[in-house]
């Protein structure tokens, strides 16, 4: 029986064609929820990044995982945290000036960029309305506030180069146009265990949706992972089973086709 169901936002929750959460997933959302499931997002945005998606979702959720798994809360408190050690940062800095990389630095209240590229710019058109577009501040922020995760605009080929000098991170990836860069041992699978933990759910009772390459180890640690029709195949590959897109209710179909609702 499945008691706990995670969603992704970009591209699972949220159409990339028109910024919305169509109606079925709101009516699958709430049934869900008048069934006694909890519900939790689990994303690669920071908290701060969470206000637009509350104002097209606008009821609680059981609990937030953010940063990709670095910052999990409920409405009680916070339910695990990590983040990325400011001498490791440290050594990532000159790489990012000498190749003229943009890239986000995540604190949880507070996201800036350090450079616009011509990357930022598209990233920004393509995600609309639920684009948070981030000041331009210093990244010597690092040395005085905790930064849970970047988000590096490098292509795939990039990356190990990258890596180079920052050996103690990883790459989780959702969209070609950047990477996000957590803590090896952190990601999604690690915030949906805490969570379940804290509710007291076994990850045999659970369930998650999504449809980017940071989503497929959520796959790995819940009963049923879901992808997207909009999911890249290898994403699809990871999943227990593939949905229409969230564009033609994908959500509500599976949810359907698994007898929940």
């Amino acid at each position: 029986m499945i008691k706990a169901v995670f969603f992704d936002i970009d591209g699972t929750l949220v159409s990339f064609q028109t910024h919305q959460v169509p109606a079925s997933t709101q009516y699958a959302l709430e049934a869900l929820r008048d069934k006694g499931i909890k519900l939790f997002i689990a994303t690669g945005r920071p908290p701060s990044g969470l206000a637009h998606i509350k104002n097209l979702l606008p009821f609680p959720f059981d609990g937030y995982i953010t940063t990709n798994g670095q910052y999990c809360f409920n409405d009680a408190g916070v339910l695990h945290e990590q983040w990325i050690p400011s001498e490791d940062l440290a050594n990532i800095l000159p790489y990012l000036e000498e190749k003229q990389i943009a890239c986000d630095f995540m604190e949880l209240d507070y996201i800036y960029l350090n450079r616009a590229t011509p990357r930022v710019l598209q990233m920004w058109e393509q995600l609309g309305d639920t684009a948070f577009k981030e000041p331009f501040d210093d990244p010597k922020r690092i040395f005085t506030n905790r930064t849970y995760q970047l988000s590096a605009f490098v292509d795939p080929e990039e990356e190990a180069e990258f890596f180079q000098r920052l050996p103690s991170c990883r790459s989780v990836r959702w969209h070609p146009l950047f990477m996000d860069v957590i803590p090896r041992e952190g990601g999604k699978a690690t915030g949906i265990l805490k969570c379940l933990e804290a509710y007291g759910i076994s990850p045999e009772e659970s369930m998650a949706f999504g449809d980017g390459g940071n989503d497929t180890e959520m796959f790995t640690c819940v009963h049923t992972g879901v992808a997207m029709g909009n999911a890249s195949k290898d994403v699809q590959r990871m999943a227990d089973y593939v949905t229409d897109d969230v564009d033609h209710d994908g959500i509500l179909n599976a949810l359907k086709h698994f007898q929940i609702l």
